[in-house]
């Protein structure tokens, strides 16, 4: 497996990109950068790649409704570019809470545009002349549709890599299907291990059966917090990130995160949640979370927890870690992260 961890910068974003370079000699592998309605993700990566060396950089993850899928194919190229060949697309759909509430653009077909997307992305980094033909995207733009002056042009540029990873975020059934025939990479949120096979075996299987043979196999990334040692007190912060999803992130009815809790049994749970969270008791709505739930899909605890954990994860099939260190010492965090790729590397041995 290997370890990454999302930029956090509340402390300052140059003070964290600076500590990236003691967290590459703790083993650091993959950096994901967000991109929900915060600064933008590109101007942090193409920093980020000037300052480091080794450390792969990813969009953790850009929204697809946001950018033209061209434009979306150049940035990418453009930091594979800068960054020596180390970057991966991150994309997702996010929600219409934030597509149709700040962007101003309709939130509709996430899994066509996503199909799409991929398609023209590749096509671009091949050097092909774009040409497109889909429901939800034509390049050219159809005569009827602009001056009919437009043609089939060619990113002027020579990638790095015509085989830029895509990574695809996907919780709900159709949509992780599609990752699994589409993808390099497929990063799920709240990722049990023990339940992952009834949660979406089917769909991996699904994808699986329509992916190309020329794909490189399907990288798993699955994200937890961090923290190693007598540490219980650090399971508030899982639990208010937990709270905020399923409580928060999104409309009642119409929020994917509370449906994928209800799915893992918590049904009563998620609704009192919601109910909490979005009455502005958020506090409340933390310490609604169930223990279990909040242990199970995060890593904090002693070692011998942690190995458990990681062994369990790694027997599902998850081969890269997406990990936030909540110790509240730097050198703490940093040092966690080096644990972690330790025991990693003990698990690939045994």
């Amino acid at each position: 497996m290997r370890v990454g961890m999302p930029l956090e910068y509340s402390g300052g974003f140059r003070e964290t990109v600076a500590d990236l370079v003691e967290y590459e000699s703790a083993g650091l592998q993959i950096v994901f950068v967000p991109e929900a309605y915060s600064f933008d993700a590109v101007s942090q990566l193409g920093f980020i790649a000037a300052r480091t060396r080794t450390v792969e950089i990813a969009s953790g993850i850009m929204q697809l409704f946001t950018r033209t899928p061209t434009l979306t194919a150049m940035t990418a190229a453009g930091l594979d570019h800068v960054s020596g060949g180390r970057f991966t697309l991150g994309i997702g759909a996010s929600g219409p809470q934030v597509i149709e509430g700040f962007h101003g653009v309709p939130y509709d077909a996430p899994l066509g545009r996503t199909r799409e997307v991929v398609e023209i992305c590749r096509q671009v980094w091949r050097r092909e002349k774009v040409s497109f033909s889909g429901r939800y995207y034509q390049i050219p733009l159809p005569a009827d549709r602009g001056t009919g002056l437009g043609k089939p042009l060619r990113l002027i540029n020579h990638p790095v890599r015509a085989d830029i990873p895509i990574m695809i975020a996907a919780i709900g059934q159709r949509n992780v299907a599609l990752a699994a025939e589409l993808a390099d990479a497929w990063e799920p949120l709240f990722y049990l291990p023990e339940r992952a096979a009834d949660m979406w075996g089917d769909a991996l299987a699904r994808g699986t059966a329509a992916r190309s043979p020329n794909l490189r196999p399907l990288d798993v990334v699955a994200g937890a917090h961090l923290a190693i040692g007598d540490v219980d007190d650090l399971l508030h912060v899982a639990r208010q990130q937990a709270a905020l999803y399923i409580g928060g992130m999104g409309a009642r009815g119409r929020n994917f995160y509370n449906d994928l809790a209800v799915r893992y049994g918590y049904e009563r749970e998620a609704a009192t949640i919601q109910d909490l969270y979005l009455s502005g008791r958020k506090e409340e709505a933390a310490a609604a979370v169930p223990d279990d739930l909040v242990r199970s899909t995060n890593l904090i605890g002693p070692r011998e927890t942690i190995a458990e954990r990681l062994t369990a994860l790694a027997a599902a099939g998850v081969t890269t870690l997406n990990l936030t260190p909540v110790a509240p010492e730097r050198a703490q965090r940093i040092r966690d992260i080096a644990l972690v790729r330790e025991m990693v590397g003990e698990i690939a041995e045994a």
